[in-house]
This record gives structure tokens, sequence and C-alpha cells, in this order.
């Protein structure tokens, strides 16, 4: 590293100096497109997770009470496996969720206002995974309360 580049020091650790050019706002826009990229894809598992939960306590539900099917020995496992699917699913796109606002917050920081947009503002991918977890904690409580 040559002295123009190297990174100053701060009890957080190295800070680099943020110029304002073209390709460092463009790299500024990529990094945040990237981080909208990566909750769209944890929002994906969880929907993965939270129906895959949710059809294996409903098939298996109804699979029981068909005629001619012999009594499961373990009848209250399909839930059990439901419930967990679901969970993770709920903690999955909570964890999601909390690494998104953290990053997003530290590109909107003073330090990078010389290159960020200036406009915030929320995405609809945020609002979808707020809805989604109300979705999924509504369907692991009926679940649940199915077992009580």
């Amino acid at each position: 590293m040559t002295p123009e580049t190297a990174p100053e020091t701060s009890p957080d650790g190295p800070r680099y100096q943020v110029r304002a050019t073209a390709e460092s706002h463009f790299s500024w826009m990529r990094t945040r497109l990237s981080v909208e990229r990566t909750l769209m894809s944890w929002v994906r598992t969880a929907v993965s997770l939270i129906g895959f939960g949710f059809t294996i306590v409903q098939f298996f539900e109804r699979f029981g009470k068909m005629e001619g099917v012999r009594q499961a020995a373990q009848p209250e496992l399909p839930r059990y496996l439901g419930l967990a699917l679901i969970a993770s699913g709920l903690i999955a796109l909570g964890i999601a969720l909390w690494q998104y606002v953290a990053t997003v917050n530290y590109l909107d920081s003073p330090e990078f206002a010389a290159i960020a947009s200036e406009r915030k503002r929320h995405t609809p991918i945020v609002v979808l995974a707020i809805v989604l977890a109300l979705i999924g904690l509504f369907a692991f409580v009926s679940v649940l309360l199915r077992m009580l």
C-alpha cells in the first residue's frame, strides 16, 4: 500500500478515506443493491421453510384421516417437524432483517455521505419481509394451537 491509500486507524478498526468520484459512487450503488439482493434471497428461503413446514403439517393431518390408512406410530412427529421448519424460517428472516438494517445504516453513515445517494427510502422488500414474518408467525401459532 502506498501512503496515500494506507488506512487510517481508529478504535473501531481501519478506516479508509472516501473520495467522491463516479467510480466510488457506482461501487457504493452496487454494494447497496447487493444488500437488497441478499435480503431477497433470504426472504425466498424463509418463504420456502415456512411453506414446507405448514404443508407437511397439513399433508400428514389429512393423510392420517384417509380411509384405509393405518395409524402412524408417531402421529405428532409431522407437527414437530412443521413447527421446526416454520420457526427456522422466522428465525432466518429475523436475522436477515437485522443484518440488512445494520448494513444499510452503515452504508448510509456520514462516512459515505460523499458518494451515497441523497434519497434515503425504504424498499418494498422490507415491507414484504415484515408481512411474511407476520404470516409465518400466524402459521406457527395456528399449528401450535392445534397441538394443544
